[in-house]
């Protein structure tokens, strides 16, 4: 028995020294000079874009690892990646497969251009690729696509995500994938920048239970099982919850189909600060209720094709920026100043980057407004505002009609351009309440005669 417990004793220390010797070995290899420039060369042919890396390593603490540092794409802008870490299956790896458990990013920067640019030219060599007649292009890329791989489990660590108008917002993460490739469940922390604070937790539903409410649905192909999730975010000292489902598409005979997805979404005393941060056009406390929809052929095309309803109420708001009294007390330009707001009220809709602000109504102890803006993709400022000002209990209410302009960032409201002729004229036959009754007899002029006064 001694004698057994001897040879299991060494045997179990020499295969800690053949794997401490292996794993030195592969140390060694992975680390050296070659090795980086041969995973450079892979990395740039695959991408397209220069590709360059400080370190490679593998790690055996806490868990085994493969780690790439200091990867910098090339792109313009440059993505910085400060390390990669890649836990594989073993299991699979075992059997000659590649499947990675877990994706570790820290520290790296993602601009959305540069990784635009990089899908749209990957897609270009994708189809480049399966050009062609017969069932051999088609059986490229199936094969391509099964040879792609995605981390069962994926976390992010002081990721910087860089917008389409240069705004950065970092964030942690962590997000799991269920067996068949959809989210299973997914959390998100932004340290910086936009929504700063905000915590995101999506949790899917339970996809049979889903695809039985989906099968009454008008307007979905049959077949195609919906994935739902509910989501919920605190943000702004409140909340926004609801659910989002995604229903594949069901093409036939391999033919590409639309997906659709859709949700509806809850918001409660949120303040509205929070959610335009850094900028500040408006705050107050914000209750929503949001439909959403899309209807896509390609996932990536989500954010161009989505639409969504709103109607809102926000509980003392002040519009920063504007000074609706004094642009009717002055009957001109205003910029700067700030208009506080007993309530503001109304309806926005949006179609991929263009927002559309309808049936405004904003009320407080001496002025209410109504009117309509439209926000272009450039955060430019369009539309018409009505504003009725009390003076007092002997001078009655004054009405003028103004036009919204500027941006976001720097709004600004003047005459319409048939008001400004009739103020001219109300100043010219009674000065002072003359000025802003013309004003509203000259923009309703103008409406009627645009070919004369413009737009």
């Amino acid at each position: 028995m001694r004698r057994v417990a001897k040879w299991l004793v060494i045997a179990a220390v020499a295969l800690v020294l053949l794997l401490g010797a292996v794993a030195l070995a592969l140390a060694q290899w992975t680390g050296s000079a070659d090795f980086r420039e041969r995973i450079a060369r892979e990395a740039t042919a695959a991408l397209g874009v220069p590709v360059r890396l400080t370190d490679v390593s593998v790690d055996l603490w806490p868990v085994p690892a493969v780690a790439l540092s200091g990867v910098a794409a090339q792109s313009t802008p440059a993505i910085t990646l400060g390390r990669v870490e890649a836990r594989p299956v073993w299991s699979a790896l075992l059997q000659g497969r590649l499947e990675v458990a877990t994706l570790v990013l820290r520290q790296s920067v993602l601009p959305q251009a540069a990784l635009a640019a990089i899908a749209g030219a990957l897609q270009k060599k994708e189809q480049t690729m399966t050009t062609g007649s017969g069932p051999g292009a088609q059986n490229t890329s199936k094969t391509r696509f099964e040879m792609a791989w995605l981390p069962r489990r994926a976390v992010l660590e002081d990721v910087t995500w860089i917008n389409a108008r240069g705004r950065a917002t970092t964030v942690d993460a962590e997000a799991t994938l269920a067996p068949d490739g959809w989210p299973q469940a997914a959390t998100l922390q932004v340290r910086k920048g936009g929504w700063q604070g905000a915590r995101v937790v999506l949790a899917r539903l339970d996809p049979a239970a889903e695809g039985t409410a989906a099968g009454g649905r008008s307007g979905q192909a049959a077949g195609a099982t919906p994935h739902a999730w509910s989501v919920k975010v605190a943000v702004g000292g409140g909340t926004v919850q609801g659910r989002i489902t995604v229903k594949p598409g069901a093409g036939q005979a391999g033919a590409a189909a639309d997906t659709l997805l859709d949700g509806a979404l809850d918001t409660r005393d949120v303040d509205v600060a929070a959610l335009t941060a850094p900028g500040r056009t408006l705050s107050g406390r914000l209750d929503a209720s949001t439909t959403l929809n899309a209807r896509v052929r390609d996932l990536g095309a989500v954010g161009d094709a989505l639409q969504t309803q709103t109607r809102f109420t926000v509980r003392n708001a002040v519009v920063h920026g504007v000074d609706l009294a004094r642009a009717v007390s002055t009957v001109g330009l205003s910029r700067g100043g700030e208009t506080a707001l007993d309530a503001l009220a109304g309806q926005v809709n949006t179609r991929g980057q263009t927002i559309q602000l309808t049936n405004l109504v904003a009320s407080s102890g001496v002025l209410a407004a109504t009117g309509q803006v439209t926000v272009a993709p450039s955060r430019a400022l369009s539309g018409r505002v009505n504003v009725d000002l009390t003076r007092g209990a002997s001078r009655g209410v004054v009405s003028v009609p103004l036009a919204v302009g500027g941006t976001l960032d720097a709004p600004e409201v003047t005459l319409t351009r048939g008001a400004l002729l009739g103020a001219a004229i109300g100043t010219a036959v009674m000065p002072g309440a003359g000025t802003a009754a013309g004003a509203s007899i000259g923009d309703r002029l103008g409406q009627g005669l645009k070919g004369l006064f413009g737009k």
